[in-house]
């Protein structure tokens, strides 16, 4: 149904006519059907894990120190710079600037941010100007057009026209509230970004570090496999040992050796991977060399309340957003089954001479509203709404698994702290054992007391105990990243 009045736009009357439109529009607008959205209890408790955990075993070593959990302590931001590594901090520093995932991340923030402020821009009236000039011959069969009966002609139009959609029952309000949540949503996921690109180049250094460790024990173990392999030989010339005894120990030599190339490959492919982290190209990698012995392992680590997580993940706080706009919509499909009401003016001056548009009764103007409802629709705009409040549903479980999930990441990386002390005591002191007896095997080999069986065992053992030492170091560093990341990396805001 549609109404239209017309009236002078400058004349009194008109003006309380459209004061009473808009007066009864803004009583119209105070309500918004749909649900509101409230956002989803808290877990309370205090602990994250089925016992208590305050503290982390300790060993000897650099990264060997025990590690306490302080419950309640605030995540900072930059909690990188507890390993202490300067270089470790520029890499961060650098990737955060130009990395190209940031900078889609930010740009998909923009993006969402842009469409609500368009969607906000329904609240008030649109304003347009035109102007048409039509020139005109009419045949002279009908009657003139113009009043003075010019034929041809040209006539101007000058038109200023006003037009406003009364959200009466919070249509836009709905979906001006579900793209700020989607805003909200792309925040969210960009500080999501940032803590696993922080946690991502932290890793990719400490693997950095880790494989130079390796490379280097491997190189200081073939130098004692060729030393080996001197005195064999010339323990052979004495008659001491066979020439089988000088063969095993150069197909040791050789099987040491062979560890190099797969040990350098998986070190140039992690310096590309960290290239490629902080924005540049593998031609631009840099050649730093990162001694796992010099990265601190940070002693005290926070242990947010079960209470403060959701309010720090940004995953969490993302999925939360997502929810609210899944319960906005339910709120759009509602209000476009109910009626739609909209209101328009215009004013402007039609003549034949352009300075005339305005002068001898050439002015015209219109105001008009109207009322739209769906009769008959076959059940499309049920079935919409149907289809918003599962989504609805789907949100609110896809957001509860987001926070089971969280929790189980959290208690995951507890324990695998724990174990990974225990590990690394383990390892440390089985590499010390394993070198006690490398060196007496050596000394003794000097002298011809051991057989080639015993030194090649010795070898053997000594390398991978110094091996799985330097792999359990990285465990420490890489799991005490990924509790700073399972805990929000601080970008909370």
């Amino acid at each position: 149904m549609s109404l239209i009045l017309r009236t002078r736009a400058t004349a009194l009357n008109t003006t309380k006519q459209w004061g009473s439109v808009m007066l009864i529009s803004s009583v119209l607008t105070g309500c918004a059907v749909g649900p509101d959205f409230k956002r989803p209890d808290v877990p309370t408790g205090q602990n994250l894990t089925r016992e208590t955990m305050t503290m982390t075993s300790k060993s000897d070593g650099p990264t060997g120190v025990a590690q306490n959990f302080v419950p309640g302590a605030q995540v900072r931001q930059d909690w990188w710079r507890l390993y202490e590594s300067p270089l470790l901090n520029e890499l961060i520093e650098h990737a955060l600037e130009q990395s190209p995932t940031v900078q889609a991340a930010q740009a998909s923030l923009k993006q969402a941010q842009a469409l609500a402020n368009s969607q906000r821009a329904g609240f008030f009236p649109t304003v347009q100007a035109g102007y048409l000039p039509m020139s005109q011959n009419t045949s002279n069969t009908i009657a003139p057009v113009l009043n003075s009966g010019e034929n041809p002609f040209t006539l101007n139009t000058l038109q200023l026209s006003v037009g406003f959609n009364i959200d009466a029952f919070g249509l836009n309000r709905r979906t001006v509230e579900a793209l700020d949540a989607q805003s909200q949503n792309q925040k969210f996921l960009l500080d999501a970004t940032n803590v696993t690109l922080a946690t991502t180049v932290v890793s990719t250094v400490v693997q950095l570090a880790g494989l130079q460790a390796q490379l280097s024990a491997t190189q200081d173990l073939i130098e004692a496999s060729k030393q080996a392999l001197d005195i064999l030989k010339g323990q052979e010339k004495l008659g001491f040992v066979s020439a089988i005894d000088v063969a095993a120990q150069e197909t040791l030599l050789a099987q040491n050796e062979q560890l190099l190339p797969p040990l350098r490959k998986q070190l140039e492919q992690t310096r590309n991977q960290l290239a490629v982290l902080v924005g540049r190209l593998p031609s631009d990698a840099g050649s730093e060399n990162f001694n796992i012995d010099e990265l601190q392992l940070p002693q005290s680590l926070p242990l947010s309340l079960p209470s403060q997580i959701v309010e720090q993940r940004p995953d969490i706080r993302a999925a939360e957003a997502l929810l609210h706009s899944a319960s906005a919509q339910v709120g759009v499909a509602v209000a476009s089954r109910l009626p739609q009401l909209s209101i328009s003016a215009a004013m402007g001056g039609m003549a034949v001479p352009f300075n005339q548009l305005f002068t001898n009764n050439n002015q015209f103007w219109t105001v008009g509203g109207s009322i739209t409802q769906t009769l008959l629709d076959f059940g499309g705009l049920k079935y919409r709404q149907d289809a918003a409040e599962a989504a609805l549903a789907v949100a609110g479980a896809q957001y509860k698994t987001t926070v089971l999930t969280a929790f189980q990441n959290i208690a995951d990386t507890m324990y695998a702290l724990d174990a990974d002390a225990k590990a690394l005591g383990a390892a440390s002191k089985a590499e010390t054992a394993a070198k006690k007896i490398y060196d007496l095997t050596m000394q003794q080999l000097k002298i011809g007391h051991v057989n080639t069986l015993t030194m090649l065992l010795a070898q053997q053992t000594y390398l991978q105990a110094k091996v799985t030492r330097v792999q359990a170091q990285a465990n420490r560093l890489l799991d005490t990243a990924a509790l700073f990341q399972s805990l929000g990396g601080g970008w909370s805001s």
